[in-house]
């Protein structure tokens, strides 16, 4: 799930039959409440009982404040701008080249332990080695499904340590920053510090002028695509986070009919390269992510004849945000100029 299509590749076994053995009790060999020898927690220094419920309805408990947190790299990178720092990621976190994946913020990659950095992978043993306080992750669908947590060894990785699910499903963008802002605070993040406010502030005048933008701009068709070497994939405002907080301010999204979206649970319509010219759009938003083909890279003749293309509207769209204040205002303010630079094209 994260280009507007939520990928569904085949996952692979992280263990052979009976790999895990003995995992549990290595865990708590190792214990799970270390000290660094300054008497804090690597989460931010709170003391005492820890709890935190989660979009699951689910109440993740432990005895003092998570110090080995571990997170979907989104989550970590959205933690860090508040100062929490974690000790393993999983998901996203490097490009072949070595270089952060977008997802990855603002964190020094070189300093964490990677558990696994492709859908599918989840190494149990890497991630038991750090004797987890706690698993953070967002939530694509109402099953509580934890993201680039492995359905086939989940029952194995959650049994390791307490678990936190942020929904990022069918809801506005506010939602998840809220709630990663709490999970924060838990974490002993000071949320009143002028860093947080000021980037809190700087997010509600993006909304504010995205909302004027769109209003005065209303003939700007804005479609949202993303790239695959066989298909083109245009993604309805629903069911996603950042695009149902677009349309709610206003922005014109171009919206596939239900019927083409039903393949796909409902989140975007399948096109052929030869139909990628199907609706007129003045302004195209293409998947930042690694796993999408990037416009510059785009070869097909058709997509080169689209007349967004030729007239140089084509830009980001941040798929998976990293839900902090500090990443989202940005995404509103480069949204905003790219309606009001926009010209009518049909």
């Amino acid at each position: 799930m994260r280009q507007v299509r939520l990928p569904q590749p085949s996952r692979r076994g992280v263990l052979a039959a009976g790999g895990a053995l003995g995992l549990t009790a290595f865990l708590a060999a190792c214990g799970s409440e270390k000290k660094d020898g300054s008497g804090k927690t690597e989460g931010g220094g709170k003391t005492g009982p820890w709890s935190f419920k989660d979009d699951r309805g689910e109440t993740a408990k432990r005895d003092a404040t998570p110090k080995n947190i571990v997170a979907f790299t989104g989550v970590a990178a959205a933690l860090f701008d508040y100062g929490i720092e974690v000790k393993g990621v999983f998901g996203p976190t490097k490009t072949k080249d070595g270089k952060p994946d977008v997802q990855a913020g603002d964190m020094d990659v070189s300093k964490l332990t990677i558990i696994g950095n492709e859908w599918g992978q989840f190494n149990i043993e890497k991630y038991a080695g750090l004797a987890p306080d706690v698993l953070l992750s967002t939530m694509f669908d109402d099953k509580g499904t934890l993201w680039y947590v492995p359905e086939e060894s989940k029952d194995k990785i959650l049994k390791l340590a307490p678990s936190v699910g942020i929904s990022v499903y069918d809801r506005q963008l506010t939602h998840p920053l809220q709630r990663i802002l709490e999970l924060a605070e838990s974490l002993g993040a000071d949320v009143k510090a002028d860093k947080v406010v000021k980037a809190k502030k700087r997010f509600e005048d993006a909304s504010e002028r995205l909302r004027k933008v769109a209003k005065a701009h209303k003939d700007i068709k804005v479609l949202i695509g993303s790239a695959s070497q066989d298909l083109f994939y245009v993604s309805g405002s629903n069911l996603s986070v950042d695009l149902e907080y677009f349309k709610a301010l206003g922005v014109n999204i171009i919206e596939p009919p239900e019927s083409a979206k039903k393949a796909s649970g409902g989140w975007f319509e399948n096109l052929s390269w030869e139909n990628v010219d199907k609706y007129d759009a003045d302004l195209i938003m293409m998947d930042n992510r690694t796993s999408a083909i990037q416009p510059a890279d785009i070869a097909k003749p058709t997509w080169k004849k689209l007349p967004a293309v030729k007239a140089g509207q084509v830009i980001p769209r941040i798929a998976e945000p990293i839900f902090s204040y500090d990443k989202c205002a940005p995404i509103l303010e480069d949204l905003a100029d790219a309606i009001e630079k926009a010209k009518k094209l049909k």
